[in-house]
């Protein structure tokens, strides 16, 4: 395979931009990131800082604590729970423990299922999101596309990445249903579910075991720097995937500042309250200055406009961070995805947008 093939450009690279403008990257604006603007909760910064003692010790491998937590959290038993340094790790991890041969991906979608799928010589298939039906999976359309030949593998990104939409819960058990019976694996990214948490389907892993479903506290809770995921899985392939796993990939810190984060209810409901004010002030902004955009449930919007990259550039040259979404299938040089911010931040960049849309 062609090293190009893994040249994958994600969204949070301040560091190349900081070197390239010659700034500190604290500097950097980063709406590429889709990162909760009130930065990690106080009570983790606190346990990092009361843990710093404990770095002269190998973290726990089975991360015993943290699954109990996880488990007390969900109403799920913790023997089911896999934790990962980011919810990334352990989609290679299941490819790589599952073999599978034929894998469905919606598409466009996160990036890495198909890395993953490639890495480990899968053939990833795609079924197409439809810009007419404003880039919602139609469950109906992809349940045919599952059962029109074996997969042995589906993802469905829950809110996707980067459309924002949402599988509405009943769908997900639909499609569920239909690849249990196929003994097709379905993988549900919940990573952005945080914002629409009543659509999970984690509490239904126990039902299907052909269901599996992964969860990111790098977005939620401001953990990316940290890297922390965590997988549901059914039990009877919970030790095969153990056996694929490598030992301390969630390293102490990481541990504790997840138990502290998942006990944060302020800090939830803090961030649920930001993140609905800032989407209502942006999307009444968007509509007066014509921006095509895709409603969103999670915390970032998709926009289509001529000349998108144009805009990415002179962005760029500020010192704002936003993602160009041309290496997404099923999109193209047309569209830009930015992450909601602070009021401060949102007015910078909408205000940088209005200079340069019409150019």
């Amino acid at each position: 395979m062609k090293r190009a093939e893994f040249d994958v450009e994600h969204g949070g690279n301040i560091y190349k931009l900081a070197d390239m403008l010659k700034l500190n990257k604290h500097k950097i604006i980063d709406f590429s990131a889709n990162i909760n603007p009130l930065g990690a909760p106080e009570g983790v910064i606190q346990i990092i800082k009361d843990s710093s003692k404990d770095i002269i010790n190998y973290p726990d491998p089975d991360t015993n604590a943290l699954k109990q937590e996880i488990a007390k959290y969900h109403s799920i038993i913790p023997e089911s729970i896999v934790c990962g340094n980011g919810s990334t790790e352990l989609i290679y991890l299941f490819v790589r423990a599952l073999k599978p041969k034929n894998v469905l991906i919606p598409a466009p979608t996160f990036s890495e299922y198909e890395r993953a799928c490639k890495t480990y010589r899968a053939r990833a298939m795609h079924y197409g999101l439809k810009k007419e039906n404003n880039l919602d999976l139609n469950p109906e359309a992809f349940i045919k596309a599952l059962s029109s030949i074996r997969y042995d593998m589906v993802f469905l990104c829950n809110p996707n990445n980067p459309t924002g939409r949402l599988t509405q819960k009943k769908d997900v058990l639909r499609i569920a249903h239909t690849a249990k019976a196929l003994k097709s694996y379905l993988i549900v990214d919940e990573a952005f579910i945080d914002f629409v948490p009543d659509a999970s389907v984690i509490q239904e892993v126990e039902k299907n075991p052909y269901l599996i479903v992964i969860r990111s506290m790098t977005k939620f809770y401001a953990l990316a720097g940290l890297r922390l995921g965590y997988g549901i899985f059914p039990l009877k392939i919970i030790d095969l995937i153990k056996q694929y796993k490598e030992p301390w990939t969630v390293n102490t810190l990481a541990q504790r500042a997840g138990i502290s984060a998942l006990n944060d209810t302020t800090y939830k409901k803090q961030t649920l309250e930001l993140i609905k004010n800032e989407k209502q002030f942006l999307e009444k902004r968007f509509n007066q200055l014509g921006i095509n955009f895709v409603n969103s449930c999670a915390n970032f919007y998709l926009f289509r406009f001529l000349n998108a990259e144009f805009v990415y550039r002179k962005l760029k040259k500020k010192g704002i961070l936003v993602r160009l979404c041309s290496d997404f299938k099923e999109l193209d040089k047309t569209y830009i995805r930015v992450a909601v911010k602070n009021r401060k931040q949102n007015v910078l960049l909408l205000k940088e947008l209005s200079q340069w849309l019409k150019a």
